[in-house]
């Protein structure tokens, strides 16, 4: 009831941030503003509300797909909350430090260890190192959907259904549900396409492969925690203690100082910042879930078809 009180009061101001966002993109459709297209090949991977789609593991699939089609692929992420997000820069190879790069770089990188990464929310910029460095190179977008100072040649976007369709600040939505579907090029779900994760896999800090723990502690600082909740619960894993913190948190402390009486899970996001500062991770879980948009065979023709 207080939050359903709280989204009245709010939605004069979301109305107001709804046309203000119209106003924003008429100016490029008017041509009073030029979107730039520097790389040749932009492909967008972004949502409509604000984190928790499933949007870095749905850009670690479409990548794969993009490799077996023979596409050579470059990942752009924001680097969100770190000192690399201001500008636009090309990660180095290896590890990345996720205080430098941001989380979701530096999990990326431990997925995809081959593929290049340009990280910085300038994203016009980072256009312009991908088309010098890899001129020939899909450069796939984390993010950016709303980025209209650069141009992209197809946008996917994720939009599960919710009961809030409203736009900041009384709702999720970084801009009106209908225009921005309308603008997208593939929306996901559909009726045409799905969007499935697969059952969640638990390792070790060390990535060996284990069952479910029947009894944990869950910390995690990711945008719906909810889920991460829920999931874990269908999964058959009774949670003694759940710590949910911002999206994005530092996570600046030790996990082996906390209690240990049973294992701690946490997600890869979670685990690429507390790793460097955990001084025993023989009670530390990974919880993780593969995406994939489906009919896969049906969007890698798509993809061929769009990329030329």
């Amino acid at each position: 009831m207080a939050a359903r009180t709280v989204r009245i009061l709010l939605y004069p101001l979301s109305l107001l941030y709804a046309g203000g966002w119209q106003i924003y993109l008429l100016i490029y459709r008017l041509g009073i503003k030029t979107a730039q297209k520097p790389h040749k090949k932009i492909l967008c991977i972004g949502n409509l509300v604000a984190g928790g789609t499933g949007k870095t593991p749905t850009v670690v699939f479409v990548a794969n797909l993009l490799q077996e089609l023979g596409y050579t692929v470059v990942i752009g992420c924001s680097g969100y909350g770190s000192p690399r997000a201001e500008d636009a820069s090309a990660a180095p190879e290896g590890p990345l430090d996720p205080a430098e790069w941001g989380d979701e770089p530096a999990e990326i990188r431990e997925l995809l260890p081959d593929i290049p990464l340009i990280v910085g929310r300038a994203r016009v910029i980072a256009a312009k190192i991908c088309a010098k460095r890899y001129p020939d190179a899909v450069l796939l977008m984390d993010d950016g959907f709303q980025h209209m100072p650069l141009a992209k040649d197809r946008s996917i976007i994720l939009d599960p259904p919710t009961s809030n369709t409203l736009t900041f600040p009384a709702g999720p939505y970084r801009e009106s549900r209908a225009s921005g579907r309308r603008r997208a090029s593939l929306v996901v779900p559909s009726d045409e396409w799905r969007f499935e994760f697969s059952p969640i896999r638990f390792t070790t800090a060390a990535g060996t492969a284990i069952p479910a723990p029947p009894k944990a502690r869950v910390l995690t600082a990711v945008g719906r925690p909810d889920n991460v909740q829920r999931n874990l619960q269908s999964a058959g894993v009774e949670i003694v203690e759940f710590i949910a913190l911002p999206d994005h948190d530092k996570l600046e402390f030790d996990l082996a100082q906390r209690p240990q009486d049973v294992p701690w899970i946490v997600t890869r996001k979670d685990w690429v910042k507390l790793r460097s500062r955990c001084t025993n991770d023989s009670n530390v879980v990974l919880a993780e879930r593969q995406a994939s948009i489906e009919p896969s065979e049906e969007l890698k023709k798509w993809l061929k078809i769009v990329l030329g």
